[in-house]
């Protein structure tokens, strides 16, 4: 196995000394799912002049990859609603054929990944992230408003039949999946799977005592699971803000991301890049950079490697995320999750 090259340019490195070697890409804001904690019902959808084109944003990650950034996630908005999605897939396998890039791969609420598995498996994706907070197909169709449970777990199916590691994220939301968090662990074993707990973040303008009645620490939801399920400390990783726990009984992992009760922005190494070509250096902080006019002002990269590099520097030590108190501290209320990437 030949050793991958080493980036064509100097790594990026933060004001703190991290090295930025993530990029989570959304692709487009619009998803086939409305889901309660992310989008509004009767969203607005961005306009398709204001969205980077294909060929953009492999220029953009490219641009990327040649700096040094070793992980690629796509994300959405649901990626693979984007027409033509499946080119740019195939682009970015070029970057794991030359050992540029490490790892591409999906965030995605499933609904079509059924149609998608047999080209992401192609393109080089090996490893997915499936958004599912529920099990019962009654308050699936209540918390996506629009999904359908049976497309998913087709879609889940169908991607680990191409060989792709499937790890399931499930939003904790107090009053709605607390009670079938046992569930959701023994299926995620029977499946094979990995599941991954995740904090409600305010994001989106939402009424305050919504977030509040919506928030479940997963500090209860971790003292919930150890009253029927052995948990053991797992050192593995996978480039994410994720801390995984063994599960005895099981044989799988089950992970917690906790933006709220446990600040993890001391290892942050990532970036997130919009389908309208802002970078945002913090998914808790509105300072945003424009790639999208250097993008297009020259034909050269080297406008666009400079406008990276300036943003890198703007990048905070963390973000202000806080349910303390009863009230909610660091809303970004100006964008919503499905603009920036999940």
């Amino acid at each position: 196995m030949m050793d991958a090259p080493a980036p064509t340019q100097a790594p990026l490195i933060d004001p703190f000394a991290r090295t930025i070697d993530y990029l989570r890409v959304s692709v487009t804001d619009r998803c086939d799912f409305r889901c309660v904690y992310c989008m509004s019902e009767h969203m607005t959808f961005l306009p398709k002049k204001d969205l980077l084109t294909l060929e953009e944003l492999d220029r953009l990650c490219s641009s990327f990859v040649d700096l040094g950034v070793k992980k690629l996630r796509i994300t959405g908005g649901e990626p693979l609603v984007r027409r033509n999605i499946m080119w740019f897939f195939e682009r970015m396998g070029r970057h794991l054929d030359s050992g540029a890039l490490d790892e591409l791969t999906l965030t995605t609420n499933g609904s079509q990944l059924a149609k998608h598995a047999a080209a992401l498996a192609a393109a080089g994706v090996k490893r997915i992230n499936v958004s599912l907070d529920t099990l019962d197909a009654e308050k699936f169709g209540r918390v996506t408003r629009w999904g359908k449970l049976d497309a998913v777990l087709r879609g889940i199916e169908a991607a680990k039949n191409e060989g792709m590691a499937v790890k399931i994220n499930a939003v904790a939301i107090k009053d709605f999946n607390d009670k079938e968090v046992h569930e959701m662990i023994a299926w995620a074993g029977r499946e094979d799977l990995d599941l991954t707990f995740i904090e409600v973040m305010p994001m989106g303008e939402m009424e305050e005592q919504e977030r509040l009645g919506q928030y479940w620490p997963l500090t209860e939801v971790q003292k919930e699971l150890e009253t029927q399920w052995t948990l053991q400390p797992s050192g593995h990783k996978t480039g994410g803000p994720a801390r995984y726990m063994n599960v005895a009984e099981t044989g799988k992992r089950v992970g917690f991301i906790t933006p709220l009760t446990h600040n993890f922005c001391e290892s942050c190494n990532r970036v997130r890049l919009t389908c309208t070509g802002m970078l945002y250096m913090c998914l808790g902080q509105d300072d945003d950079a424009d790639l999208r006019q250097p993008l297009r002002a020259s034909e050269s990269d080297e406008l666009l490697h400079t406008a990276i590099r300036e943003a890198i520097k703007r990048k905070p030590k963390g973000h202000d995320f806080d349910y303390s108190r009863q009230t909610v501290k660091g809303e970004v209320k100006k964008r919503f999750m499905s603009t920036t990437g999940g």
